[in-house]
């Protein structure tokens, strides 16, 4: 049986990329820029001044010195294909090694979103604060939180559940205090950063899917003065996120319907693909292949304002 060669397998890979798109949720909450150098600057995380009248002309802003850098970063994957096996195989186990090896690449975004999201109370965005914090501060708005605990046992609930295992009633009315808390946020100039939201993403822990799911898609009326979430005019769609594991206790809200979001996916490259195959070194001296994928990017924190941890007790 004839070898596969390196130009079929390579192929396959460009085919698996072109093909591959990361999981939707990333574009919904984080902003994808392109990066043509080591790092990038963002001075734009501020707030966009509030309309005024039009007195002694125009009052025109910059931007304000509370951006962030984000330095790109070499990320790598590889696999190595015994010449045996190019030689043995039909083209179909290698090929679902190769789309396996360009998946990984494709949902690498996410993996590193979900990190950030996962270390949010422990990580630092623009303003110096924790990401989920009880304390931002900026500007002429004073301190504000985007960190909200909801006591489950003093929900008017007929059906109660536990921290680990809340009811769908209990976890509809802590989504309905998450979005109220963000619809609160302000910006640094004093004005509300979410006023005109429509669309929310709640992204919650495996354990909590079920309760999730069934809590944006019910409508149900939790108590005698409560809408349900579903009769709102709001968008509100459950994600669930298998890389927030450790959760057992919380989940996250993120807005979706705006320009600037709450994290920032910087890509300088997109997936190359690599080859020791045909007359390398490799070849000679492991008697096989190894095929490869890299790219260049990094994440970051963007606007705290556009998100939010509902932490259950």
């Amino acid at each position: 049986m004839d070898l596969i060669t390196s130009r079929a397998v390579k192929g396959a890979m460009k085919l698996a990329i072109t093909a591959g798109n990361p999981p939707s949720w990333v574009g919904r909450v984080a902003n994808v820029f392109e990066s043509d150098q080591a790092s990038e600057s963002y001075p734009w995380l501020s707030s966009t001044p509030a309309m005024r009248e039009w007195v002694g002309g125009r009052n025109a802003k910059g931007f304000k010195e509370n951006g962030i850098t984000i330095a790109n970063k070499h990320f790598e994957d590889s696999i190595i294909v015994q010449k045996k096996d190019l030689r043995r195989d039909k083209f179909g186990m290698i090929e679902m090694r190769i789309n396996e090896l360009v998946r990984r690449g494709m949902v690498h975004p996410a993996s590193l979103l979900s990190t950030l999201i996962a270390n949010g109370e422990t990580g630092l965005c623009y303003d110096g604060q924790y990401f989920f914090s009880t304390t931002h501060a900026e500007g002429i708005s004073g301190t504000q939180s985007n960190l909200v605990s909801v006591d489950i046992s003093a929900t008017p609930t007929t059906i109660h559940g536990t921290t680990a295992a809340p009811s769908v009633e209990e976890f509809q009315l802590a989504i309905g205090q998450g979005i109220q808390a963000m619809v609160a946020l302000k910006d640094d100039e004093g004005e509300p950063s979410n006023e005109d939201a429509s669309s929310f993403i709640v992204m919650v822990p495996p354990t909590y899917m079920n309760a999730g799911m069934q809590a944006v898609a019910t409508p149900m009326q939790v108590a005698a003065s409560q809408t349900a979430l579903s009769e709102i005019d709001f968008s509100i769609v459950c994600v669930p996120n298998v890389r927030l594991s450790a959760w057992t206790d919380k989940f996250a809200i993120f807005r979706a319907d705006t320009n600037i979001k709450s994290l920032i996916f910087q890509r300088e490259t997109d997936i190359n693909i690599s080859a020791k195959a045909e007359g390398s070194d490799f070849e000679h001296d492991n008697d096989a292949h190894e095929y490869g994928i890299d790219y260049w990017g990094n994440v970051a924190y963007g606007l705290w304002q556009h998100a939010c941890m509902v932490k259950l007790t």
